[in-house]
């Protein structure tokens, strides 16, 4: 299983951003496998990005997030309790923005590889980081 940080479930469903063509048919591929997934904290982090109209999605945020959570290709995992724990065993430098420290602590507490690009979620070797 692969853990999609927010800017990487977007890029692979929107067909923008900088993934490369090999991930993208890589994300394909465990898609298919249902071997994706994303934190619930993705979902609020986009609904944000959506109400400041940072992204466009259509024909609107609802249908629209109904079809990209579709269970056929994609888990979405809590945030419960336990990943709030974890959270507090990040590394004493990661830095504090809360959908990161979730979202990393839904990796390091899963087990599954992290999908993203995120430059201080990779310096801080908190989790085993996606690499197709």
């Amino acid at each position: 299983m692969v853990l999609l940080d927010t800017h990487i479930w977007l890029w692979w469903l929107l067909g923008d951003g900088s993934l490369k063509q090999r991930e993208r048919e890589a994300l394909d591929d465990l898609a298919a496998d249902r071997m994706l997934c994303i934190s619930w904290t993705t979902l609020w982090e986009t609904e944000l990005l959506e109400r400041k109209n940072r992204i466009t999605l259509l024909p609107g945020f609802q249908n629209w997030i109904q079809k990209a959570t579709d269970p056929s290709f994609l888990t979405v995992l809590p945030v419960d309790l336990d990943v709030l724990l974890a959270q507090r065993r990040l590394p004493g430098s990661f830095h504090a923005d809360p959908a990161d420290r979730l979202i990393t602590a839904t990796a390091l507490l899963s087990g599954y590889e992290l999908a993203t690009y995120d430059s201080r979620i990779l310096e801080s070797n908190a989790c085993k980081i996606w690499k197709p």
